[in-house]
């Protein structure tokens, strides 16, 4: 990224999804309506786990989370969004250098105030690479800026990290109803429908039931996902899967599968 470039520009609309504001637009709109509320009502969520592909493959599975922050528009000012690092190897957290992210719908503003905390632990850096071509946060925003009112923007694309050094840097941008956490991850990659499906159920369960992930095989996200668990252990969050579907069920041939989950997590006093 230009050192002098004070907006992260989308680096995958017209890709994984769509890159006319309109008809982005109208996507999502279509996703968070055919979106199946779960019973009972919820709370407000304290975080959430996403799926990052393509809208025809997990836009349907994300928007089941993304649904849930309607009734709460107006009291989410923050996000705090997590996910993993694909293309560049990063030792840490990486946040970027930008003032704010863009998409077809509109710039968010990036919490300097917030990121400059976070960068005063040994984990964070800042690292522009990290974020340039980084799919795993943007494919999150447009949701969010359909979803919610004004907010700002958190962004850490995570590397190599303990599941405790994830955890430092939740504890401390945890925040109050004003602050959410997005974890963005995919479940298991390239495996036969059958296969696929067993592996994602025992992911999902031990998501369900705060059980730290193995690798990176069971999710491309592992890393943020075990530091949430580390947190959501302590604060006693209890965690509700909403989806559990793969490429299969939404677009594509069942002989190579990308697998998606979307969880809420709440606060004690808001399951």
């Amino acid at each position: 990224m230009d050192a002098h470039r004070t907006t992260r520009p989308p680096a995958v609309a017209g890709m994984f999804y769509p890159g006319n504001r309109a008809t982005l637009a109208d996507e999502v709109d279509s996703l968070l309506a055919a979106a199946v509320p779960p019973a009972p009502t919820f709370g407000q969520p304290k975080v959430l786990i996403c799926p990052h592909a393509g809208y025809i493959y997990s836009g349907p599975i994300a928007a089941s989370a993304y649904a849930l922050l309607e009734p709460f528009a107006t009291k989410i000012r923050r996000v705090v969004l997590l996910g993993p690092c694909h293309r560049v190897a990063v030792r840490g957290l990486a946040v970027p250098s930008a003032l704010s992210f863009a998409t077809p719908l509109g710039t968010v503003p990036l919490d300097q105030q917030v990121i400059s905390a976070a960068l005063k632990m040994p984990q964070v850096i800042r690292h522009d690479s990290a974020h340039t071509a980084e799919h795993s946060l943007e494919v999150q925003l447009p949701f969010l800026q359909q979803v919610l009112d004004d907010f700002s923007l958190v962004p850490l694309a995570v590397g190599s990290a303990t599941p405790n050094e994830v955890a430092e840097v939740l504890d401390l941008l945890w925040g109050g109803p004003e602050t959410l956490i997005v974890i963005s991850s995919d479940l298991s990659h390239y495996h036969n429908y059958a296969d696929a499906q067993h592996r994602d159920r025992h992911t999902a369960e031990d998501i369900a039931h705060l059980r730290l992930l193995v690798d990176h095989e069971q999710a491309c996200g592992a890393t943020p996902i075990n530091g949430l668990l580390e947190v959501a252990k302590r604060r006693g969050l209890k965690p509700h899967l909403l989806d559990l579907r793969n490429s299969g069920d939404t677009a594509g041939d069942k002989s190579r599968v990308v697998g998606y989950a979307s969880f809420a997590f709440m606060e004690p006093g808001h399951a």
